[in-house]
């Protein structure tokens, strides 16, 4: 019954304008971090690295919570609209599987980004004219950005599963990428969800990794994805 539920979600997925947001919001981020770059190449002198630091400014504080709010608000929609919950929850489907499916698919997005991005800071990259070997470690950065995006998306399926309006949790997942940015400022990134994938991506200096043990990085992911998937059940349970 899993099955057909993670099933039903990715149908919701096949020519929907969700993917727009998917293609623009990444270039857009690309395009300001690449014109930052190219603007202040006399200060950023690591070519790769520096072009990294520029890309993931934008990425990591802005545009990535966006996204993840826009594709946990576009999955809850139809559900939030004309009472349909009640349909769904007279179904025999557990309402961790409802959740789950939800939250699997949100990651299976968040995946595909993550690849978009990397392949849009390579042609930045070679946009810049640079000639050296892309950076390895770059596969490294995506894929902790991917783990802390898990507790990015437990949070935003939260708030849409709470709220039903569209436009206030993508206006939430805004507000929480400003906030990660002050506590990752002030060293506190481990205790906050949006500071985690700045952390992940190496967004403040790649060439030292990530400033902190992946034990209690990975502890710090796994921890909130439990703490709010557990308050999305239990908000679907109590429909």
């Amino acid at each position: 019954m899993f099955l057909r539920t993670l099933k039903a979600e990715q149908i919701k997925l096949h020519r929907s304008p969700i993917w727009i947001a998917f293609f623009i919001i990444p270039c857009i981020s690309a395009f300001m971090g690449t014109f930052n770059y190219l603007s202040n190449k006399e200060i950023l002198t690591e070519e790769w690295y520096s072009l990294w630091t520029q890309h993931t400014i934008f990425y990591c504080y802005f545009c990535l919570p966006a996204l993840i709010g826009v594709y946990c608000a576009y999955l809850c929609r139809l559900e939030n609209m004309n009472n349909n919950w009640n349909s769904i929850l007279t179904s025999p489907v557990r309402t961790s599987s409802i959740y789950f499916s939800k939250f699997l698919t949100v990651m299976k997005m968040l995946f595909f980004t993550q690849i978009f991005v990397g392949i849009l800071f390579y042609i930045s990259g070679k946009f810049a004219g640079f000639t050296t070997p892309i950076p390895s470690e770059m596969f490294l950065w995506l894929l902790q950005g991917l783990c802390a995006g898990s507790a990015i998306v437990s949070i935003q399926l939260a708030f849409s599963l709470i709220i039903k309006s569209f436009a206030v949790p993508i206006g939430i997942s805004l507000l929480g990428g400003v906030i990660g940015m002050a506590f990752s400022a002030k060293g506190f990134g481990l205790y906050f969800p949006y500071s985690l994938f700045s952390i992940g991506m190496c967004a403040n200096n790649p060439s030292s990794n990530m400033g902190y043990s992946i034990t209690p990085f990975m502890i710090s992911c796994i921890l909130f994805v439990i703490i709010f998937s557990k308050i999305g059940i239990l908000k679907i349970n109590n429909r």
